[in-house]
């Protein structure tokens, strides 16, 4: 079976381990493949939330400029404002909270910036109904 639409985003990583363990905790996002790229010479893993057919390519970089800030960021729906709320306590402890926490209403719902190791930007969310925008626009 051949991929077909949006399958991934790469992001260039000052250290793979510490992205790693960022989007595992913050996103639930596992690693699914992993290598050292052979042209290259650097460490590669593809991570993903297994809820759909995507992945970040976290690569390992010897610099990183990051281009994944405030406004370009990725975006992770969580479960339940609750556990958005624990995940935004957690990256304060941590100095990664970027953005508190913020309710927009419909269609933005409740969202906060975090800033992952190397700077990008994730954001959590709980209330944007992205999937079912997509589904009622086939």
């Amino acid at each position: 079976m051949n991929d077909i639409g949006l399958t991934h985003i790469a992001l260039p990583v000052s250290n793979i381990e510490q992205s790693i363990n960022f989007y595992s905790t913050y996103a639930r996002m596992k690693v699914i493949h992993r290598r050292i790229d052979v042209d290259a010479g650097v460490s590669v893993a593809w991570i993903c939330d297994n809820t759909r057919p995507f992945v970040i390519v976290l690569i390992q970089t010897e610099s990183v400029h990051p281009v994944l800030s405030p406004l370009a960021h990725l975006g992770v729906g969580c479960e339940s404002r609750e556990y958005m709320d624990f995940l935004c306590d957690q990256a304060r402890q941590e100095g990664l909270l970027q953005q508190e926490p913020k309710d927009s209403g419909y269609p933005i719902g409740y969202w906060a910036f975090l800033k992952d190791p190397d700077g990008h930007t994730l954001e959590l969310s709980y209330g944007q109904e992205i999937g079912l925008t997509v589904e009622n626009n086939p």
